[in-house]
């Protein structure tokens, strides 16, 4: 018989403590669903398993850095496309992947 996996959550950490407070504080703020749930996915993570979609996992951990150091999501992706140049496609070159002979 295979043992069940279960999940042991202290109430009393200070991490969940703030996560309650923030949660019953406002039940739609998206920072704390983030967070919440890269807590989750990093128990996962550090018990073994693996994700079912990382590019998710990483995309949270991005929104959360972006937080971490007060930077507003919709300016920081418009500097960076305007920062960016504009792509030049060279016709002689075209697609040239590497020759295998």
């Amino acid at each position: 018989m295979a043992s069940k996996k279960t999940m042991e959550i202290n109430p009393e950490n200070s991490i969940m403590e703030e996560l309650r407070k923030r949660a019953d504080a406002d039940k739609n703020d998206k920072s704390v669903k983030d967070l919440v749930l890269l807590l989750f996915e990093t128990a996962l993570l550090t018990s073994g398993f693996s994700l079912e979609e990382p590019t998710t996992f990483g995309n949270r951990i991005h929104r959360m850095l972006k937080l971490g150091l007060s930077i507003d999501e919709e300016s920081a992706d418009t500097e960076v496309d305007a920062e960016m140049p504009e792509l030049v496609e060279d016709a002689a070159e075209g697609s040239n992947m590497e020759e295998v002979d």
